[in-house]
């Protein structure tokens, strides 16, 4: 099922917007443009490489005809954790950064309603629902000196897990790692044992058994060989883990109008490319991580194939029940009044599930 809603999406994300996502041909003659963009978090993420470098990088400077120059690294390569970068753009230290947007919620608490656990399993309403959010997310983030100029989603977040499973109620009384104060709220009225690890820990906590599952990217856990040390995986998306780039306000109002222009339509392709590429690699990360050869082609195939444990009717519902009831008013407590506000008004259309209050 999770399959052909994927591949319908990943169709439709590379239709959306076709005349306006194209960038300009050529660009005026002018003053060079030099900046530096922080972006994905490791450098040999397939959006890093396919669209940070192929098009904010290679694409630009060419359609530019060398105008304007981006110069593009990784959170890695700049020693950052991803939590940095609405402060590092607002301090002008670059003027481009990309980061997940419920981690960046601490200093802009609305972002996190873009993303919650089990609001939006499908990817077309995940992309509805951040561009809708855009306007009201740059209300407060432009007292913070930046602007939301696109979102993207990454694979699709799902559980792995050390031992097998056949529905999502069996991870009744598991541990499972998790990120985020609404996967916390998700996983603990599932009646699991949240317990916060960092990405980089997390392989040896299932290797040791300190958790029993974990949820990440169905590329991410593929691209950390989460393979060698769990076998069962969940195919439903509980989150997108969705990240935006953000610009330095103040840098960008003193762009040339033609300049502006010409990187909007940059980020609308950029935009169009990665949604297309989140739905085909959540697919792809799930497929290789389940040792299928003939429909692994973004990821690594695993040695050991893992077991795809595929979403139910009942699964489905499980995850609107505890959005609705559990996630949601926790991300109303947090967040306040104006976000429970917010939420009736532009996402509950899109899902169909309002904040009763």
């Amino acid at each position: 099922m999770f399959r052909s809603i994927l591949l319908r999406a990943a169709a439709l994300c590379a239709l959306a917007l076709p005349a306006a996502a194209q960038v300009p041909e050529s660009l005026p003659p002018g003053p060079r443009v030099s900046l530096v963009a922080v972006t994905q978090p490791v450098p040999t993420m397939p959006q890093f490489i396919r669209v940070d470098q192929a098009i904010l990088r290679d694409l630009v400077r060419e359609r530019s005809g060398g105008r304007i120059e981006v110069t593009v690294a990784s959170h890695a390569e700049r020693n950052l954790t991803g939590a940095e970068i609405v402060r590092l753009v607002r301090a002008g230290q670059v003027e481009i950064g990309a980061g997940t947007l419920s981690t960046l919620s601490g200093d802009v608490p609305i972002l996190d309603g873009i993303d919650l656990a089990g609001l939006a399993p499908d990817i077309g309403d995940a992309r509805r629902i951040a561009e809708a959010m855009m306007p009201v997310a740059n209300r407060d983030l432009e007292r913070f000196g930046v602007r939301l100029v696109a979102v993207y989603p990454f694979p699709a977040q799902v559980i792995f897990c050390r031992a097998p499973f056949q529905s999502l109620s069996d991870l009744r009384g598991r541990r499972v790692r998790t990120f985020g104060n609404s996967l916390v709220d998700f996983f603990s009225a599932l009646g699991a044992q949240p317990t916060s690890i960092g990405f980089p820990e997390v392989y040896s906590a299932l290797e040791r058994g300190v958790v029993d599952c974990a949820i990440t990217g169905s590329g991410s856990g593929n691209a950390a060989r989460w393979y060698e040390v769990s076998t069962h995986i969940s195919s439903i998306p509980i989150a997108w883990a969705v990240p935006g780039y953000l610009v330095n306000l103040g840098w960008w109002n003193r762009q040339d109008p033609a300049v502006r222009a010409f990187l909007e339509g940059t980020f609308r392709q950029m935009s169009d490319e990665l949604w297309a590429l989140g739905a085909v690699a959540t697919r792809d990360g799930i497929d290789c991580n389940a040792g299928r050869a003939d429909s692994c082609r973004i990821h690594t195939l695993a040695p050991r194939p893992m077991t795809e444990v595929p979403g139910s009717p009942a699964d489905l519902a499980l995850v609107r029940q505890i959005f609705q009831q559990h996630v949601l008013p926790g991300y109303v407590r947090r967040c306040g009044a104006r976000c429970g506000e917010v939420y009736n008004q532009i996402i509950a259309p899109i899902v169909g599930i309002r904040y009763g209050g």
